[in-house]
């Protein structure tokens, strides 16, 4: 992690869960690569091949931010920063936030990493892909994931308390999870599901997905 963050993309998004998106949009930034390497990512070629991005200062991602919020975005969605963390920390100093910051990531982080982020995030939207640590290692390269993950969520859960919403049923405040249900591993999802009902606390939704598409390298795991 260097002084700048690599950015793929950056523009309201409309394809969040509503309660993200709203009617006006989620200020998305697409940041270039990712902690995991899943092999059905729907942006395989920005996180896993990384044929996209620019590096941008701090001085630059303050000035994305601020520009999203006044197009009107209900919030500043940063998608897959966790190994920019230190930059987008720097950003935001420079730039108060107006609206939300949601940390949109795909499960995997560590504590030490929440840790320097809390007071900062005011929504958390995880992942929560598996509950079988060799599936994990197969399709995401992270066999540790359901640990990581697990520990992760809860700490996410902990620093925003239960969700809030405003008028317009767009999210305030909270953590957000979610699970892709992946074609032939019904099982899995059905432990996640099971592990999450035991384990959240009150006031944390669970948005479960239906639409993967087999992007990437899919085609290996038939």
């Amino acid at each position: 992690m260097g002084a700048d963050a690599v950015v793929a993309r950056a523009a309201l998004h409309f394809w969040e869960e509503p309660c993200i998106s709203g009617k006006r949009g989620s200020g998305a930034v697409f940041f270039t690569g990712c902690s995991l390497q899943c092999a059905y990512c729907q942006n395989y070629s920005i996180s896993a091949e990384r044929k996209t991005g620019r590096a941008v200062s701090p001085e630059e991602l303050a000035a994305i931010f601020r520009r999203l919020a006044e197009q009107g975005a209900h919030n500043i969605n940063l998608v897959t920063p966790t190994h920019f963390v230190p930059a987008v920390l720097r950003a935001l100093s420079l730039w108060k936030p107006t609206v939300p910051v949601v940390y949109n990531c795909g499960g995997y982080e560590s504590l030490s990493t929440l840790k320097m982020l809390e007071g900062h995030v005011d929504i958390y939207l995880p992942d929560m892909k598996y509950a079988d640590g060799a599936l994990a290692g197969a399709l995401s390269g992270a066999p540790d994931y359901v640990e990581t993950a697990r520990a992760a969520v809860l700490e996410m859960a902990r620093q925003t308390g239960p969700a809030v919403y405003g008028a317009d049923g767009v999210m305030r405040r909270g953590t957000l999870v979610r699970h892709l249900i992946l074609p032939g591993h019904t099982r899995n999802s059905l432990a996640v599901l099971d592990w999450l009902a035991a384990n959240l606390p009150p006031g944390v939704p669970v948005s479960l997905m239906a639409q993967y598409v087999p992007c990437g390298r899919a085609a290996e795991f038939p």
